[in-house]
């Protein structure tokens, strides 16, 4: 379970189930388990405002500098 968190304020977005090992490039909406995020349409910001990503219905794109991770990756 990983807890991704927001590079500004380091406040929790998701908590993510991943699968494997690599960056997280997009989230799928059916591993995340919790969501602390604010929607704005498409577009996902954390409570400060920093934008964390675009949302396309199946995954949300992930903004790389916007994010970072911590926890236990899980093996397929």
């Amino acid at each position: 379970m990983l807890i991704i968190r927001c590079s500004k304020c380091r406040k929790k977005i998701f908590k993510y189930k991943k699968i494997g090992k690599g960056r997280i490039l997009r989230c799928w909406h059916h591993r995340i388990i919790e969501s602390y995020a604010i929607r704005d349409g498409s577009r996902i910001y954390c409570r400060c405002g920093n934008r964390i990503g675009e949302d396309d219905g199946v995954k949300v794109k992930m903004n790389q500098r916007s994010i970072t991770a911590s926890g236990t990756y899980m093996n397929k």
